[in-house]
């Protein structure tokens, strides 16, 4: 992905502008669950995580349809995601212990699916076109648990375990799944 080749009008496409707010969202969860008091509160904050969900729904939609998908953003949406994701699990692993496994295997998850991005881009100029099926899962999976989590504040314990597991053996299941994609990657030389 080369900087050089994003033209001036690309930064500010409406798409890209919704990824911007994304991300400027991230921040404004993060204070309000972390001072959250009440349930109101804890509403308040999955209310923007929310926002910052529905925006990435039409932000996808509305590229597609006037024509404003652009190679920044193709990178700003995976990163907000990430990003919002990231903020999300480590939130819930402050206020439930059992999280910061599924913090852990989010970082390594996430940290491989960087790494490799960024070798492959170095060694060969080639990038991974896209999500693949069992990333899409993974993504809604975790998304849909944390929120779940973020909008019922009092559930059991065993509800949240249950939760942070589900989402920890998708997660690793992604990851296995990835692994062999990133080696044939490796292997081919650009053509």
């Amino acid at each position: 992905m080369d900087i050089k080749k994003w033209k001036a009008s690309d930064w500010y496409t409406i798409p890209n502008l919704m990824g911007y707010f994304r991300i400027l969202l991230v921040p404004v969860f993060v204070w309000l669950y972390l001072n959250a008091e009440s349930s109101k509160d804890y509403l308040t904050a999955a209310l923007v995580v929310g926002v910052s969900g529905l925006t990435d729904l039409f932000d996808g939609k509305i590229a597609r349809n006037f024509h404003q998908v652009t190679e920044l953003g193709k990178l700003l949406d995976p990163v907000a995601d990430k990003l919002t994701l990231g903020a999300i699990i480590l939130c819930l692993a402050v206020r439930y212990p059992e999280i910061w496994i599924l913090t852990g295997l989010f970082v390594v998850k996430e940290g491989f699916m960087a790494v490799m991005g960024l070798l492959l881009l170095r060694r060969n100029g080639r990038k991974l076109d896209g999500a693949k099926w069992y990333g899409k899962v993974c993504t809604a999976v975790s998304y849909a648990a944390v929120f779940l989590l973020l909008l019922l504040p009092d559930l059991p314990l065993p509800a949240v375990r249950t939760l942070a597991g589900l989402c920890a053996v998708v997660m690793v299941c992604a990851l296995c799944l990835y692994v062999p994609v990133f080696r044939e990657m490796w292997k081919t030389e650009k053509g």
